[in-house]
């Protein structure tokens, strides 16, 4: 069975895109805390890259912004490609069935205003830019060979 849910923040505000046949999808990663802290003493964080498809697209990226608390549930796809030096490159995203809002949008905005928050995660890359998109060179489709983990 390939099923996740995460309970984190948004790390960017997601941004609307569309495929060839003008299907809607964004592209957002979730930070998540980890259960355990470390051999210091902190506590860890994963940032996690997930991928929502038609009006659940529509609605992330209408209603949430950076830091945004959500619930996602949904699979892991990995995937491959080769990269523009030829060498080859793994993939993985979690495929979202399901984004909850776990806050409202005044929750959200009052979070904001007042200031730096332990999810600004200071040194850490908490941008997803398009520039950072592995699949942004490939046009409308990328073939993936099932067979990459074999």
């Amino acid at each position: 069975m390939n099923r996740v849910m995460l309970i984190g923040r948004l790390t960017a505000k997601p941004e609307l895109k569309y495929t060839g046949s003008n299907l809607p999808f964004a592209r957002f990663s979730v930070a998540v805390n980890r259960t355990f802290n470390n051999a210091q003493g902190q506590r860890e964080t994963d940032f996690i890259n997930v991928v929502v498809w038609r009006k659940q697209a529509e609605n992330v990226c209408n209603y949430l912004d950076k830091g945004s608390l959500v619930s996602v549930e949904g699979r892991i796809q990995t995937g491959s490609y080769d990269d523009k030096d030829g060498n080859k490159r793994y993939t993985m995203e979690v495929v979202a069935d399901s984004v909850q809002f776990l806050e409202s949008k005044s929750q959200s905005q009052s979070r904001s205003q007042s200031g730096p928050s332990p999810y600004d995660y200071q040194g850490q890359a908490n941008d997803v830019s398009v520039a950072d998109d592995p699949f942004a060179d490939f046009g409308d489709s990328v073939s993936i060979d099932d067979n990459f983990l074999d």
